[in-house]
């Protein structure tokens, strides 16, 4: 059976320690913005895209980028981390389609979340800090903990 991916983007938005997830609709658990990239998007295009969308915020990408460039190559900003998720998992263990996630980290000047038309509600958002990431360890994907650590982590280095 042949399996389906597609390509995603993530912003893991971090705003004075604390990192902005919401417990998703569809897939009942806790995550960061992002979605599918559009067939005319560049990843980064993508993740700010999504995170205007989803959060109503514009945010500075912590994302190094490269200085190749020639007459028909440029370098675009790289995400923090390139991931390979397992989506709609059956309990048989059949994996329904993957996303391949292009994780970027994001820093916003303001926790004002206002999601866009059709996006869920701000009151669906929560700021974790990176101790409330630990303590909720129990109900947050591990990967979710992880990152959005890190994510807290390099956007205060930066």
């Amino acid at each position: 059976m042949e399996t389906t991916r597609h390509f995603v983007a993530t912003v893991y938005v971090v705003s004075d320690g604390s990192v902005a997830l919401h417990e998703h609709s569809k897939l009942d658990m806790w995550l960061p913005a992002g979605g599918h990239i559009d067939r005319d998007e560049l990843p980064h295009e993508a993740a700010l895209r999504e995170t205007r969308e989803e959060l109503g915020l514009d945010v500075d990408l912590i994302a190094p980028q490269q200085d190749i460039e020639s007459e028909t190559v440029r370098s675009i900003p790289q995400p923090q981390h390139f991931l390979l998720e397992d989506i709609n998992v059956s309990a048989e263990g059949d994996v329904g389609h993957q996303h391949i996630d292009f994780i970027f980290y994001g820093r916003a000047d303001s926790r004002d979340i206002t999601p866009g038309p059709g996006e869920q509600p701000a009151e669906d958002w929560e700021w974790f800090s990176a101790s409330e990431l630990q303590n909720r360890s129990d109900e947050l994907p591990a990967d979710v903990v992880e990152v959005g650590q890190r994510a807290i982590e390099s956007v205060h280095e930066a």
